[in-house]
């Protein structure tokens, strides 16, 4: 035999609509921002450098990304990171050190990106240095990305002409 459902009282109805308009108001503030996981995102290396991420880079606070191995600062985005992109190989893309971490630079126009170099995952940055300083990005995120250990280091031009040469 079906049993009929009781009708929801009006008072229930106006509170389960009212409870559904308050948290969809609270997303609304602050959507997750659209980031593509890398290929190798959930690589467990690149965990301990992701909880180590910093709230706030220069002015640009952290805020939550949709996808694993991500983070964005900056509302618009300033700042996008994200871990286990292909491992840069040997190349002629400028290199620096910040604080031991060596980093690529690709300068594009407007956006820059910044990968380290050595590491396994790599990690990328994506940034615009004309909305925020390259300095400042790396000088904030060189302590989390120390975190996914080190197997090799830039060479300097200043190197290669020391080294042995081949007979």
């Amino acid at each position: 035999m079906h049993h009929p459902q009781p009708p929801l009282s009006a008072r229930a109805a106006r509170m389960a609509l009212a409870g559904g308009i308050a948290a969809l108001s609270l997303t609304a503030c602050s959507p997750a921002v659209d980031v593509t996981a890398a290929k190798d995102a959930a690589n467990p290396l690149c965990a301990p450098m992701m909880v180590a991420l910093p709230d706030v880079i220069g002015d640009s606070k952290l805020r939550k990304t949709n996808s694993q191995g991500t983070a964005a600062w900056g509302d618009p985005s300033l700042v996008i990171l994200r871990c286990g992109v292909n491992v840069p190989g040997p190349t002629t893309d400028r290199c620096v050190t910040v604080n031991g971490v060596d980093w690529v630079i690709k300068e594009g126009d407007p956006v820059w990106t910044l990968t380290t170099y050595g590491r396994e995952p790599a990690t990328e940055i994506l940034m615009d240095p004309d909305k925020i300083s390259s300095a400042t990005v790396l000088a904030d995120l060189s302590a989390a990305a120390e975190k996914v250990p080190s197997a090799r280091n830039c060479v300097g031009q200043e190197e290669l002409q020391n080294l042995p040469k081949s007979q």
